[in-house]
């Protein structure tokens, strides 16, 4: 069935994010969970749900456990948005505001006819679109924009006059111009002279002098200006002009502009057909506008207002008020509650993560070993030397290397020992019984890094038809000049078709032995056959091999061995935890759980 993509991508930019402006200071996440009535939001406070979200050969993950690790993980962040929805949902339940399942959802509706959509067609393309489900959307976006003009609502009405006035700039009479734009007086005054002197020359001075490159380019000309549509000083000058008559020189913040009328355009007279629905264009316009900056005014006043404890992440509160996240004028938000919205939210990543700490920990056990502290300071140690942080003598400085980690505030020492150091200790006991760089490694590995490489041109195609066609045109005209010509014509590959066919040398054991097999069989001056690979197929013409920087194994030994070793390990470890994964049993029921998504439900 086909989607006005193109329509619905522009209602998106125009409705869901002009409403993230609301809320000042937050993302569009932020904004609300929340539900339409005071019976659920008083559910929601004591979530049932299963105690169970995985089991891993036998071994079940708790949903307590996901709770935790989701908090230590995202609990700072989802807190932030929580008090900032509870205040809304104080807001609503002081002023007696309920919004109901049916107004949401018949909201849904009248957005989606909008666009000529069914509502199940118009969330699905949000959920492909935007990534944002029916229940996100009914909760975070519809249920908010509702509930805040209800709480807005003797702030938003739409007056005769604003409505004649955007009638008036969207319809109304406008002024057709050419303009000058300059970053200084002087340079303006001096324009205005020769212009007014001789106005036919106003289009010729714009396309030399005008620091407006948009307009400039057509000789000033620029989009009709309207009455109640911009800067009023502008409009007032633009409309006191006669055709072809030139403006005094005008200071617009940090640019001084010259105006010259061109002609009037006259008003347009829309059908009486077309009045209703522009009427409730115009109206919907001027009511999202001033709901946007009242609700901007209602958050500050609510932020200002309220009395707030935020106690997660704040150890001496978190003593004083165990089990709460936060209290928000007297009413609390409980650790519980603040564990379930980042299940709700980032669950299914961090669970992801869980599976894999638990297939790991029962390897390790399998094989006797563990992970010490040691062990850990050790692999800290090894990332801060990879990344060049060391002492003056050469020593891994761990503390700036933390330091560093943490530096963004994006992550804590927790969460980045649980998540980076511990897993990496953990598989490399695993495979580090397997790690052995045999002679044909050390081989291997010096050609590819020091070995000759091949110099070629290069022509990459999407189909084996044409690849045949510029194969032969190729071998037809055989030079460089007319190959690289090819392939800055055809080439699919952006590399090759903006260098004239020009990319890096080939190296041996790079990862692409088909095209690495053809080149280091050519000569300089052939042409290689059409080499089908990745659902492409490459056409080279050998320019010649480099000569190696270094011919004695030897005197790159150390260095050889331990970017060796490093690759290799890395490969082993990747390998491993696949190979763990593909054998596990492992059944995730928080997944399963949302397999099938519900259609704009109001209770989330």
């Amino acid at each position: 069935m086909p989607l006005q993509t193109a329509r619905t991508r522009k209602f998106m930019t125009q409705s869901i994010r002009p409403l993230c402006r609301c809320f000042p200071a937050l993302t569009l996440a932020a904004v609300l969970g929340a539900t339409l009535t005071s019976s659920a939001i008083a559910q929601e406070t004591a979530p049932s749900r299963s105690n169970v979200v995985a089991v891993v050969n036998a071994d079940p993950i708790t949903r307590k456990t996901l709770s935790d690790q989701s908090i230590q993980r995202y609990g700072t962040e989802v807190i932030d948005n929580m008090i900032n929805r509870h205040l809304i949902m104080q807001a609503c339940q002081h002023n007696g505001i309920e919004v109901s399942k049916q107004e949401v959802t018949d909201e849904i509706r009248r957005l989606s006819a909008k666009f000529g959509l069914s509502m199940e067609s118009y969330l699905q393309l949000l959920k492909e679109e935007r990534n944002i489900d029916p229940n996100q959307y009914s909760r975070e976006i519809i249920w908010p924009m509702l509930a805040l003009r209800r709480l807005v609502a003797d702030q938003v009405e739409v007056t005769q006059e604003e409505f004649n006035r955007s009638f008036v700039a969207q319809y109304g009479e406008a002024a057709k111009c050419r303009l000058i734009m300059c970053d200084n007086e002087a340079k303006a005054n001096k324009l205005h002279a020769q212009a007014a002197a001789d106005p036919d020359k106003f289009a010729s001075l714009a396309k030399q002098f005008s620091e407006d490159e948009a307009s400039a380019s057509v000789g000033g000309l620029i989009p009709p200006i309207r009455r109640h549509s911009g800067d009023t000083r502008l409009e007032e000058v633009a409309f006191g002009l006669k055709d072809g008559e030139v403006s005094q020189v005008l200071q617009l913040g940090d640019q001084w502009i010259l105006l010259q009328a061109v002609r009037r355009i006259p008003a347009s007279s829309p059908s009486p057909q077309a009045l209703p629905a522009i009427r409730e264009q115009i109206t919907d316009r001027i009511r999202d506008e001033k709901m946007r900056s009242a609700a901007t005014e209602l958050f500050s006043k609510l932020q200002q207002e309220a009395n707030v404890i935020k106690v997660l992440g704040n150890e001496e509160l978190e003593q004083q008020y165990p089990g709460a996240g936060a209290i928000i004028n007297g009413e609390q938000i409980t650790l519980a509650l603040v564990g379930e919205e980042c299940i709700k939210r980032h669950g299914e990543e961090v669970l992801e993560g869980e599976i894999n700490r638990k297939l790991l920990t029962q390897a390790l056990r399998q094989m006797n070993k563990q992970v010490t502290d040691a062990d850990l300071h050790a692999e800290i140690s090894r990332a801060a030397v990879s990344y060049g942080i060391v002492n003056p003598d050469g020593t891994p400085d761990t503390e700036a290397w933390m330091e560093q980690v943490l530096s963004t505030g994006e992550v804590t020492r927790g969460v980045y020992m649980a998540d980076s150091v511990w897993p990496s200790v953990a598989l490399t006991k695993l495979v580090e019984d397997d790690m052995v760089l045999t002679d044909a490694d050390m081989k291997e590995g010096f050609e590819a890094a020091y070995g000759p490489r091949v110099e070629v041109l290069a022509c990459v195609l999407s189909d084996q038809r044409s690849a045949q066609k510029i194969w032969e045109m190729a071998r037809d005209n055989p030079t460089d000049d007319f190959f690289g010509r090819l392939a800055s014509q055809y080439s699919v590959e952006p590399v090759s078709s903006g260098n004239m066919g020009k990319v890096p040398p080939i190296r041996k054991h790079g990862g692409q032995p088909s095209v690495e097999k053809e080149a280091f069989a050519l000569k300089a001056g052939e042409l290689s056959g059409i080499i089908a690979t990745g659902g492409k197929y490459i056409i080279l013409r050998c320019q010649g091999f480099t000569e190696p920087v270094v011919t004695d194994p030897a005197a790159v030994q150390g260095e050889l061995v331990r970017d060796l070793t490093e690759r290799k390990m890395r490969r082993l470890m990747a390998e491993r935890i696949e190979d763990l994964r593909e054998k596990a049993e492992i059944d995730n029921f928080l997944a399963a759980s949302k397999e099938t998504p519900r259609v704009a439900e109001a209770r989330q």
